[in-house]
């Protein structure tokens, strides 16, 4: 079957009610575009949870700030069209804004505490743009799984409270974050790094997984975790915005590691001009 290319909310309604009359399970992957192998993998996901995959490629407006890259965020729909096609995905849904956001809309949605700290602080409005277009493209498409990325944590932690709170019932599968060989997790963002910033990004990675060893060596002191990775930055002359432990569920802050507890820690820091985040999960040691 032909990839079909949705641009309407009608044309969207039609190929999700049809799928309801066939009784078929559908998997929402929804994206900004500029599609990398990350997106591909959740794909994959959606096909191996579901009948049918759509992907949504719509660069979001009310997601970014007044300094955002909304004007420069990188953006390829024929390139991501060819790239669906051949993952086997079998409808793509790249609306223009007015699609999504008519004259008079005036509707939004806000998930409360999930959204505060971390990026919530750093980005204003950010994760309200975020739960107000995944609550459309979820309401509108009524699939039975939506598959977001870990790379994005705090949001895939929005977008699961805001499901739950709303009795929305969709299963929200997360695929584990998906790395260049050397590390860098991917992102569309990775294209603004020029040569010597990119080297210098994955001192993220490097302490993230410095972290992660000292968790498993038995350190629980969140402060030393953060301060390591911290370190990291500090050596490749990266800029900081935030290094946080936090409780993996709620992403209250810890002060220390519990087994019972399971942990994560995130980074956010700028190569340049360029702002990028990442995160890892922490595991305390179980006392033998």
């Amino acid at each position: 079957m032909a990839l079909k290319l949705l641009r309407s909310v009608d044309e969207a309604r039609k190929l999700a009610d049809a799928g309801y009359r066939a009784g078929e399970r559908l998997a929402l992957v929804p994206t900004m575009g500029y599609l990398h192998p990350g997106h591909l993998a959740l794909v994959e996901e959606g096909k191996r949870l579901a009948d049918r995959v759509v992907v949504t490629i719509f660069v979001n407006p009310i997601q970014f700030g007044p300094k955002d890259d909304f004007s420069k965020y990188p953006r390829d729909v024929p390139a991501d069209f060819e790239k669906c096609e051949r993952a086997g995905v079998d409808a793509v849904f790249a609306p223009p804004v007015s699609e999504m956001y008519p004259d008079g809309f005036q509707t939004s949605v806000e998930v409360a505490e999930v959204s505060r700290g971390l990026c919530g602080d750093k980005r204003p409005g950010h994760f309200r743009g975020v739960a107000t277009v995944v609550a459309k493209l979820l309401g509108l498409f009524r699939p039975q799984v939506a598959v977001f990325g870990e790379k994005d944590y705090q949001q895939l932690q929005v977008i699961r409270r805001l499901n739950l709170d709303l009795n929305l019932g969709v299963q929200i599968a997360s695929v584990p974050t998906v790395r260049d060989p050397d590390g860098l997790a991917m992102s569309s963002r990775n294209a603004y790094l020029n040569a010597g910033e990119r080297r210098r990004a994955l001192s993220i990675v490097t302490g993230l997984r410095r972290a992660q060893q000292l968790a498993r060596e038995g350190v629980e002191d969140t402060g030393e975790l953060v301060r390591s990775v911290r370190e990291e930055l500090e050596l490749a002359q990266l800029r900081e915005d935030y290094v946080a432990i936090v409780d993996a569920e709620t992403l209250a802050p810890l002060e220390r590691l519990s087994p019972s507890r399971p942990a994560r820690a995130l980074v956010a820091a700028f190569a340049g001009t360029t702002r990028l985040i990442d995160n890892v999960p922490l595991d305390a040691v179980k006392p033998s």
